[in-house]
């Protein structure tokens, strides 16, 4: 995976706040024991820490500043995002946004942009407060992407993804895919309180996987403001089997095997790892968003 290496990027859309404090310095999620039973049972991927039962009403709801403005000051060209991992992130959030912005518009619809905020260790949101152990997640009461990179560390090392910058790409564009659901009215279907590989739950997060497909058969060709080219100038084979890879890894049976010996399928809150490749699969060869609806 490629970006132009002439294309101005858009930092704007991501907020860098690494190494800052939560004022009051009591952001937990439910304590230490509560993150990890969230990673081991699959709830990644998913919405904000309030939605997993994970969230604390001891942090402030705003994320500080970073007095550093890492990315803001460096992310500046296409060519610095094929360098670095935390400015493939602003390149990856500004692709799937003008694609979004573009099908929105083709619909005589508003896209409303969303930021994703690159924190460390804990992050106060307007769901609550949350630790990395949550793993990547959208928050559709402040309509933020939050994201700790070094999820994807844990993404090789402790779930078996292959890696690889398209793998990074594809948990972005799933996180994004809330941000649609969220504007079309239909993320709240997930809130039903019911589990299991045939619940809304499950259905919400294989969308989003398609949402995440969609962006991707497109990303080569949706035209950046800047440049008026397309900010992803290459996508291969083996990005795309990187990506599957890393949806099949954060399947609920996979993650159950590895960590529990076993499948339950009654408990599965993001669906199975066939399901999960088959939805990514569905957006990325239609590239149609109405292929999209897991309810029917």
């Amino acid at each position: 995976m490629r970006f132009d290496d002439d294309a101005d990027l858009d930092t704007s859309e991501v907020q860098d706040v690494r190494g800052s404090r939560i004022p009051g310095g009591k952001a937990t999620v439910g304590g230490g024991i509560a993150g990890v039973i969230a990673l081991i049972l699959g709830l990644l991927f998913g919405v904000g820490p309030d939605q997993l039962g994970l969230s604390s009403g001891d942090a402030d709801p705003v994320a500080t500043s970073s007095p550093a403005g890492q990315v803001r000051e460096s992310c500046l060209k296409g060519q610095d995002a094929n360098s670095r991992e935390d400015y493939r992130t602003v390149a990856v959030v500004n692709s799937v946004q003008d694609f979004w912005r573009q099908e929105f518009a083709r619909r005589d619809a508003d896209y409303s942009a969303a930021p994703t905020v690159l924190f460390s260790d804990r992050v106060g949101t307007a769901c609550g407060a949350a630790t990395s152990a949550v793993g990547p997640f959208y928050c559709p009461g402040d309509r933020k992407v939050y994201l700790d990179l070094g999820f994807f560390d844990d993404l090789r090392t402790k779930f078996g993804s292959s890696g690889g910058p398209f793998a990074q790409a594809y948990v972005v564009a799933h996180e994004y895919g809330h941000h649609v659901q969220n504007q079309m009215g239909t993320l709240g279907r997930s809130q039903d309180g019911r589990r299991g590989e045939n619940s809304n739950a499950v259905k919400v997060e294989l969308q989003a996987d398609c949402y995440a497909g969609v962006w991707a058969h497109h990303a080569t060709t949706t035209p950046d403001e800047s440049t008026g080219r397309p900010l992803v100038t290459e996508l291969t084979r083996a990005d795309v089997r990187d990506g599957l890879d890393a949806a099949a890894a954060v399947g609920d049976d996979r993650i159950q095997e590895r960590y529990q010996g076993r499948v339950t399928p009654e408990s599965w809150t993001h669906g199975s790892a066939a399901q999960r490749q088959q939805w990514f699969s569905t957006g990325f060869r239609t590239g149609d968003m109405a292929r999209c609806d897991t309810f029917a």
